[in-house]
């Protein structure tokens, strides 16, 4: 079995689950995503003996992205170090001066194993996950701005269901909801290890926004519709279409779900 070296202090966020992702330069282990791993701590990192196996992880998404690219969000779940800068040093120290800016980084985000095979959660992690997934998106307000939701279905080979979803967002518009469930879809989407995404949603608006037949006039969807933007590089293609309400029932009921629990949590705090 293939192992992932931390040192020891990493290591103890990962057994506190607090860390699920790493950065790799020059992998010689050649990982691949759905690879089940040895998470080992390097209690001393000289003296092999004191090194202890964390557990078992299977990889869920591999993203190369030059080092310039790694992003704010990247950094938090996988080093500590707060900027890039500080992370170009660390490598530097390790790897010696070829190391740039242009260098590529590899970031691996896993999850660890129980003694069934199933995520800290209880979840089946993804085994096998085809390269093209179907995500299926859709955001609602209730008062617009309200108190809103967001909801994503992402599927498989054959329409099989891998992942629903709905999420409270708190009071924003009914555009901001729909942007946000585009963007937490496709970070779901980009754990899994998919690098072809096949987007359907009912909002017209975000989908010609996306593909650049409407401008962002709208300067409060600016920075949510740049961050979606951002994210679609990242993927080999994203296609999007339009399809009318009723063939995102499925997105639009976790809306619902979502925006159902938030009130009924609300009248019980009461």
């Amino acid at each position: 079995m293939k192992q992932i070296k931390f040192n020891h202090n990493f290591a103890e966020l990962i057994r506190q689950g607090k860390k699920t992702a790493t950065f790799r330069m020059y992998d010689d282990k050649d990982l691949s995503v759905g690879d089940q791993v040895e998470l080992l701590d390097k209690v001393d990192s000289d003296r092999p003996a004191t090194w202890k196996a964390i557990g078992i992880a299977q990889i869920n998404s591999i993203v190369e992205k030059r080092l310039v690219a790694i992003s704010e969000e990247d950094l938090y779940d996988c080093e500590q170090y707060e900027t890039r800068e500080e992370l170009l040093d660390a490598y530097r120290k390790y790897y010696g001066m070829q190391v740039t800016f242009d260098t590529p980084v590899k970031v691996i985000r896993f999850a660890m194993l129980d003694e069934r095979g199933l995520s800290a959660s209880g979840d089946a992690v993804y085994t096998t996950i085809s390269k093209a997934l179907t995500l299926y998106a859709d955001g609602g307000s209730r008062g617009n701005p309200g108190p809103s939701a967001g909801g994503y279905v992402i599927m498989g080979d054959r329409d099989k269901v891998l992942v629903k979803r709905g999420l409270y967002l708190g009071v924003t518009t009914n555009n901001q909801a729909e942007y946000t469930a585009l963007k937490l879809g496709l970070e779901e989407a980009l754990r899994m290890g998919a690098r072809r995404v096949r987007v359907y949603m009912d909002s017209l608006l975000v989908v010609n926004q996306m593909l650049g037949i409407y401008k962002v006039k709208n300067r409060d969807l600016w920075p949510i519709h740049d961050a979606v933007a951002r994210l679609v590089d990242v993927f080999e293609h994203v296609n999007f279409t339009h399809i009318p309400r009723s063939m995102n029932k499925v997105a639009d009921a976790a809306v619902n779900e979502a925006l159902d629990k938030a009130e009924e949590d609300s009248t019980q705090d009461e």
